[in-house]
């Protein structure tokens, strides 16, 4: 009897002093869990300092001002590289890279029209973007006019070259008005056709870049060498002509460097809508 009684009670604080190491177990492993799912202190306190300093609350804005000064810069390497096909490449890339995952990086009006007229972006997106643009190519203007002015005047030799002056376009050629129309317009839309793939690219930034900088460069080297031999100036970009003082009140300036480009932009992108056949379009 006494050897069944002490079998029982050994039974018993067994069972115990199992419940109790597996209540223990369960506090730990719940005060484990706890633990981990608790934010700390810094990364939250970093993402405020971020939200505090940064536009992410208002993404319009930050758009507009990478525009603003995406469309400054472009300009401004424009003139102050005469227009060259391959620096004008390099540039484009460059702002490309630098504020494409903010507003897409169009720094172009033509562009910007195609995006809304082939669902990219909703209209008043696009209005504010043509105007950022304009005003960044207005101040490349306005900045490199006043270190021209600064200049100290160069002494009178052989050797002189006249007065220093910003790089503008020519003006348009007279009796060949259509020609430079044509031109303007079959240079941007091989820019708009790749423009419109590179919008497509969502994963590949450095691609996207150079699709669009290989772009104006093709742009460029087509419709620049056929306006070259009727001794006028092709630019494929309607911010960049006010930069350049190619645009006037004049009818023909603005049907070639307003219209002309605009169109261009529009058909190109509708080409490669077109030849992709899947609308997987986003609207911003």
């Amino acid at each position: 009897m006494a050897t069944k009684k002490a079998a029982s009670t050994a039974k018993k604080s067994t069972a115990k002093k199992s419940t109790t190491a597996a209540k223990k177990q369960s506090t730990n492993v719940t005060t484990v869990k706890a633990v981990e799912s608790a934010p700390t202190a810094p990364q939250t306190t970093t993402k405020r300092g971020m939200s505090r300093f940064g536009l992410n609350r208002t993404p319009l804005v930050a758009a507009l001002l990478a525009e603003f000064v995406g469309t400054f810069i472009f300009a401004a390497t424009i003139i102050a590289g005469q227009g060259q096909p391959i620096l004008v490449f390099f540039a484009l890339v460059g702002v490309v890279l630098a504020v494409g995952t903010i507003s897409g990086a169009y720094v172009n009006p033509a562009l910007v029209i195609a995006g809304w007229i082939t669902r990219r972006m909703k209209g008043f997106r696009a209005f504010m973007y043509i105007v950022a643009q304009i005003l960044g190519a207005m101040l490349a203007l306005v900045v490199l006019n006043m270190y021209v002015n600064a200049t100290p005047a160069q002494p009178a030799d052989m050797y002189s070259t006249g007065a220093i002056e910003l790089f503008k376009a020519a003006a348009i050629p007279e009796g060949k008005e259509w020609l430079m129309f044509l031109a303007e317009f079959i240079g941007t839309l091989v820019l708009g056709f790749a423009v419109a793939g590179a919008t497509r690219e969502k994963k590949e930034r450095t691609a996207a870049a150079f699709t669009v900088g290989l772009g104006v460069f093709l742009g460029l080297m087509i419709a620049g060498s056929a306006a070259a031999y009727l001794g006028g100036t092709s630019i494929l970009n309607p911010a960049v002509a006010v930069s350049l003082q190619a645009l006037s009140f004049d009818l023909w300036p603005i049907m070639v460097y307003v219209v002309g480009s605009t169109l261009g932009a529009i058909i190109g992108f509708l080409l490669f809508d077109t030849l992709r056949g899947k609308d997987d379009r986003e609207t911003a």
